[in-house]
């Protein structure tokens, strides 16, 4: 028997393990044990968990199911639009795409895969009027309608996609940014850039903007999502530092239920450090939850005479209005 299988019928009576674990139980050498674990990772049997040097390994049972995928009366065209919208992580951290994912997604709710994907591809395409030639959905409207509100400071503000839609929940992109930021991980944020860094180096080129600012974390992080979207970007344009000053106990944003709570924390925990004058500035966001963030400082900003037109983009927003971002 190899070590491959050996480690399988490990994990199979000791659920997870790590790899000195592993390598004293079969009495092998490390360097044998990473080897089969390598192969058992490319081929979805096992999953990694943790990080270094806090590391184990576990029997992924759950992707061979999802593998199980009947035979569908599904176009080709069908499948792509699956392969480029549908996307899940499961309960034991297994990233699945397309027909996989969506298989996996009505097997774990007892629906029929075939006619709920058709109703999946429906649905979605409902969405498409909102989004602009560019692929963004442009939320202005939104945040001018939103009477909590005193005035509105954003010239403009944009969003990649919605957080979630009717009935399937969150979105591919609402996914992505999900698990990236509250699992740090970085092979999910690099799944993200990998979609949206061409969009918004276009954008930056066609709305002629000069100079960018990024928005700060409130939480802290060992991964924070917003430093690895802008060292990933690389952009050369101008840098705007904004700056958290919150209290000894930092509020985030998604735990405050009212619109004046939020508007209120957001005008208190920014604020801007810089004396340039720039023409456009480009704010830009992981998501629009209520839109106070990025609404307020653009009003400081603009009092500190940095820019005259300050734009709003998020990675995803609310669909219904804002109020209703509170994971993220």
């Amino acid at each position: 028997m190899t070590v491959k299988q050996n480690i399988e019928k490990l994990l199979d009576v000791y659920n997870e393990l790590s790899v000195n674990e592993i390598s004293n139980k079969l009495n092998v050498s490390k360097q044998m044990v990473h080897v089969a674990i390598k192969q058992l990772l490319e081929n979805n049997i096992i999953i990694k968990l943790g990080a270094p040097p806090k590391t184990i390994y576990r029997k992924l049972s759950e992707t061979k199911k999802a593998k199980e995928i009947p035979s569908l009366n599904l176009t080709e065209d069908e499948l792509i639009y699956l392969a480029q919208n549908f996307l899940i992580v499961t309960d034991v951290g297994n990233l699945l795409d397309g027909i996989e994912a969506f298989s996996y997604w009505c097997q774990q709710r007892n629906l029929p895969i075939e006619k709920t994907a058709k109703e999946f591809i429906i649905t979605k395409d409902k969405y498409k009027k909102y989004h602009d030639k560019s692929g963004f959905i442009d939320g202005t409207d939104k945040l001018v309608n939103t009477k909590e509100y005193k005035k509105i400071w954003l010239n403009k503000l944009y969003y990649h996609d919605f957080y979630a839609i009717e009935r399937f929940g969150k979105t591919r992109l609402g996914t992505l940014l999900h698990y990236a930021k509250q699992g740090q991980n970085k092979y999910l944020m690099q799944i993200m850039m990998n979609e949206i860094e061409k969009q918004i180096k276009d954008f930056i080129k066609n709305h002629k903007v000069d100079a960018v600012a990024f928005v700060p974390p409130t939480v802290r992080r060992e991964v924070q999502i917003m430093k690895f979207i802008q060292q990933k970007l690389n952009l050369s344009l101008p840098h705007i530092e904004i700056q958290k000053i919150s209290g000894i106990i930092p509020i985030p944003q998604k735990s405050l239920s009212k619109m004046n709570e939020r508007i209120r924390n957001a005008e208190n925990t920014f604020a801007v450090v810089d004396n340039r004058n720039f023409k456009h500035v480009l704010l830009i966001d992981d998501a629009v939850g209520s839109g106070s963030t990025l609404n307020q400082i653009a009003e400081k900003i603009k009092n500190k005479e940095v820019a005259k037109n300050v734009t709003g983009l998020a990675i995803v927003g609310s669909f219904k209005g804002f109020d209703v971002i509170t994971d993220v």
